[in-house]
């Protein structure tokens, strides 16, 4: 038989949950500081004294917000990565995984649309904290992806290739998803196909300048 405790544990938990839910739709269309307590608090149906319960301060709700966000993020991109299939040249590795990544991006569009308007603010310096640790997260992914891609070429090089190219792929990606709500018309599946055409191009012609160097 359910104990009290363990009820009131099971309520806290979808309350939480609840607030983190509606948190993620309302910032990511309104932007953080256009969404209130006050206003989250007629989203939820729950008090401001319950959000101050779970997260301290509305700055306290965001790492939340985007700590959920960006594990969920990074652990779709872990999983639609782990197939790669064998064999094949540096550039149908790098499409096969752009092609998931752009996969990922749509289908977490909430949590990349707040930290595309977080990014492109001027917030406090907790919020700038929390942009800059998921973009060195997403930095990251991106490097790995890159040497894995380009492991054909090499491990030195692909190391290289992916040095120089991994900050470009995330300004890409970012730029992408711009692109794709800024203009209906546009997918996110076309914009894809142009990144992996452009990051192919510029990683072979850096394969080519380290291999003239005769690294």
């Amino acid at each position: 038989m359910e104990t009290a405790q363990h009820t009131l544990n099971r309520r806290g938990r979808r309350s939480r949950e609840e607030i983190l839910d509606a948190a993620s739709r309302m910032m990511s269309a309104r932007g953080y500081a256009a969404t209130s307590l006050a206003d989250l608090g007629k989203e939820t149906g729950l008090p401001k004294s319950a959000i101050y319960h779970h997260f301290s301060s509305k700055a306290g709700l965001l790492a939340a917000v985007m700590e959920r966000g960006a594990r969920d993020f990074f652990d779709d991109l872990g999983r639609g990565h782990a197939l790669l299939p064998p064999g094949g040249t540096s550039h149908e590795r790098l499409g096969w995984y752009l092609r998931r990544t752009g996969e990922v991006f749509t289908s977490r569009q909430d949590f990349l649309r707040l930290f595309i308007l977080l990014k492109m603010s001027e917030e406090a310096p907790e919020v700038a904290k929390i942009v800059a640790d998921v973009r060195t997260e997403g930095l990251v992914h991106m490097r790995d992806m890159i040497r894995s891609a380009f492991a054909p070429e090499g491990e030195e090089i692909a190391g290289a290739v992916a040095d120089a190219l991994a900050g470009f792929g995330v300004s890409s990606f970012d730029g992408a998803f711009i692109a794709v709500h800024a203009d209906p018309g546009r997918t996110m599946a076309a914009e894809m196909e142009l990144v992996i055409e452009a990051m192919a191009a510029l990683g072979q012609a850096r394969v080519a300048a380290l291999r003239a160097k005769g690294r």
